[in-house]
């Protein structure tokens, strides 16, 4: 990979700015001076660094970002932000949310560049179950329960057997689901005479929402939370 293309990849700067920098020997190659932009290296043995700063190669990104309502699951927008408005530091890395969140649901959202990791979390033949958290108008009852242990009947067909479980509080429940249809969980209480009022995503398989992590804030997956999606 050519050492312009390489630091506006990992964004330095555009191409031009890189040559800038180039000539001004702003940067190192495994601590030599280089002022050719068109010079090969290897990302991933070579060495680089701008004002005496390492540039670390970094190919795909995983994120955790406890999404707030008000923002779109969307790469982008013309009328509303979206949830890569969030993150400044990889925008030069292509990434897009792992399916989406309704832009008044909060919580769990993955970000990433990695289609192939989209692909084992988003495929129907594959699809890793999701847990919400919903406040809604009424108190569910055991009839409810048994309604989404079942599936209910949406205009499409009728659902996938769903979990839904009592919560201490009034008015709140837990929902998992095993399937990703369109607005599925507001449709599925809107089916048992109920509204969802609130609704937030707190888990992605055995996979947890980072309690630490206010709305907006985001941190990389580590290998204890791929152990968790089950993917290696």
């Amino acid at each position: 990979m050519r050492i312009d293309k390489f630091l506006s990849n990992m964004g330095v700067g555009t191409r031009t700015e890189v040559k800038q920098l180039l000539k001004k020997k702003c940067v190192t190659i495994n601590d030599k001076f280089e002022t050719s932009p068109k010079i090969q290296i290897n990302p991933e043995i070579d060495i680089v660094s701008v004002n005496d700063k390492r540039i670390d190669y970094i190919d795909k990104v995983y994120l955790m970002l406890n999404k707030p309502k008000g923002y779109i699951s969307a790469t982008e927008d013309g009328q509303h932000q979206t949830v890569l408005d969030l993150i400044d530091e990889y925008k030069y890395l292509d990434l897009f949310p792992v399916g989406r969140l309704d832009k008044d649901t909060e919580g769990l959202l993955l970000i990433t560049n990695d289609g192939q990791f989209n692909h084992q979390l988003m495929s129907p033949s594959k699809y890793v179950s999701k847990t919400y958290e919903v406040i809604s108008k009424k108190n569910i009852t055991k009839s409810d329960i048994n309604v989404f242990k079942v599936g209910i009947e949406l205009n499409e067909g009728l659902t996938k057997p769903a979990k839904l479980v009592h919560s201490d509080e009034v008015n709140k429940s837990l929902v998992t689901i095993y399937e990703g249809r369109y607005h599925q969980v507001k449709r599925m209480f809107h089916a048992i005479d109920n509204e969802v009022e609130a609704l937030k995503r707190i888990s992605i398989g055995d996979l947890q929402l980072d309690s630490t992590l206010a709305p907006g804030e985001y941190r990389h997956l580590t290998q204890e939370d791929f152990k968790l999606l089950d993917i290696k």
